[in-house]
């Protein structure tokens, strides 16, 4: 099947780029996780949060409130968003998941659901664990739909970026107003593929499978809670055995008190505590994007060429002639090797109002690694590249110009990456008098650093620490 970057003649893989890169007439399957939003440690991801959570409690509120027809309406604008390629369908997406009447089947299922009437229901992703008929791509569905407008805002941005064209004047879809509490549509520019529009997603909001999971809250929390109590209270489903270990199996948990989610609903109304730790492990233990090669096994395509990549980057003559496709190179290759812990690329970004410009700046959505550690203890919020694509070493006027691009609101950290140092211990205390001069932590990286740097994600793709990265940051605070 012919993907979005074939369809549009990018000439980028799927390692380096920042959405999922779908087939352009058919489905694949990972889904869109609301809890996955909340990772993001950005605006972007701030906003789709704070709009699910409205929608929701919305819905809540009016069913609890037996207003239901207002919780019917608000339901009924839910449909497959087949504009994502995201889903369980095979081939041409056909709607399988929402329509008029699996939505009026939602609203009957949170209408009659006790999670729901007790209060006990609070995030999107618990309707997983305790609403009958509610499952993983429902969820997914549903958060797409809620989230559409900070979509078509990305996908607006990625097709600027990518060069990707886009038509005036289409339908936007439902969207959801939280101010006003509900729906609306507009016209608006998206590309339009195959006939049928087209909706971009970042790779760093889509899972496999969902973090919330009814058979492991069900089997891990529910049973081992029964069990126990089983157990202190030598109940005749206690068996002794040979060693004299006494024992109670789950088979034997399920004949007594009954699996699936009117079970789920009936045991955590009677002990709550079991979803709060459910919900705290979950917190605390998150489910990371996925990798390269999970979103590759995923689409049936092959996972990054770090070879290629670096290549592409190296094979660049140096000089200000080049200093375009080297700046390119450089982002295709980066994009590849931080992720998933840097996200959404901007080129040549403006800040001060137009007077200076970032060659390339990244989000730092880091859950663990070097960038996770970096975030936790300095402003990097933003993580900031400079290219120069000189044949000497660059110099002092270089540093000063990055250290210029930061802020404590942006980020105070960044990559200053060329073709060369001949002399890199004295750049290197150049970058250490910079951050002792409070004006921001700078990391140089020539191409022998590049090289080093893919051999370390070849190494080490599950981790992102980047021992590299943090040598070279440790010399700035030591």
């Amino acid at each position: 099947m012919t993907t979005v970057s074939e369809h549009y003649s990018l000439g980028r893989t799927q390692p380096t780029l920042d959405f999922v890169d779908v087939p352009i007439d058919g489905d694949i399957r990972v889904f869109v996780d609301p809890r996955a939003l909340r990772l993001l440690q950005s605006a972007w991801g701030a906003e789709c949060v704070s709009l699910v959570q409205s929608f929701f409690r919305t819905v809540l509120a009016a069913i609890q409130g037996d207003r239901h027809e207002d919780a019917r309406r608000l339901l009924r604008a839910l449909r497959e968003p087949n504009e994502t390629r995201l889903g369980l369908s095979r081939g041409r997406p056909r709607g399988r998941a929402l329509g008029p009447e699996s939505a009026n089947s939602v609203w009957e299922a949170l209408r009659h659901s006790e999670a729901v009437r007790s209060g006990l229901l609070r995030d999107l992703e618990d309707t997983i664990l305790m609403v009958e008929g509610i499952r993983s791509d429902i969820v997914s569905d549903i958060t797409t739909n809620i989230i559409r407008e900070p979509l078509i805002r990305y996908t607006q941005d990625a097709c600027r970026y990518y060069g990707i064209p886009m038509e005036h004047d289409v339908d936007s879809g439902f969207l959801w107003d939280q101010a006003g509490h509900e729906w609306r549509s507009k016209y608006v520019d998206l590309p339009v593929a195959g006939g049928r529009k087209l909706l971009l997603v970042p790779k760093a909001i889509v899972r496999r499978h969902m973090d919330y999971s009814t058979e492991e809250y069900y089997n891990d929390y529910i049973l081992e809670h029964l069990r126990e109590q089983e157990l202190s209270s030598n109940t005749e489903l206690v068996r002794l055995l040979k060693s004299g270990r006494r024992r109670v199996t789950k088979k034997d948990l399920r004949t007594k008190y009954g699996s699936g989610k009117l079970a789920i609903v009936r045991e955590t109304l009677r002990k709550p505590s079991l979803l709060e730790d459910y919900r705290r492990d979950k917190r605390d233990h998150v489910r990371p994007p996925l990798t390269h090669e999970e979103i590759a096994e995923a689409e049936g395509t092959l996972g990054p060429d770090w070879d290629s990549l670096l290549s592409a980057a190296l094979a660049i003559p140096a000089g200000r002639d080049d200093s375009d496709a080297y700046e390119a190179a450089i982002e295709a290759l980066l994009t590849a090797v931080l992720y998933p812990a840097l996200s959404h690329p901007h080129v040549q970004r403006e800040i001060h109002d137009g007077r200076k410009r970032i060659d390339i700046s990244y989000t730092n959505g880091a859950s663990d690694g070097f960038f996770h550690w970096l975030g936790q203890h300095y402003p990097a919020a933003n993580v900031f590249v400079e290219c120069k694509n000189y044949s000497s070493d660059p110099a002092n006027p270089e540093l000063d110009q990055l250290a210029g691009r930061f802020s404590p609101s942006r980020g105070q950290f960044g990559l200053l990456v060329c073709r060369r140092l001949e002399n890199k211990e004295l750049f290197i205390q150049r970058c250490v008098d910079t951050a002792r001069d409070h004006r921001g932590f700078i990391v140089p990286l020539d191409d022998n650093d590049l090289e080093r740097l893919v051999e370390e994600r070849k190494a080490d793709y599950l981790d992102l620490g980047l021992p590299l990265l943090r040598e070279r940051f440790d010399r700035l605070i030591m």
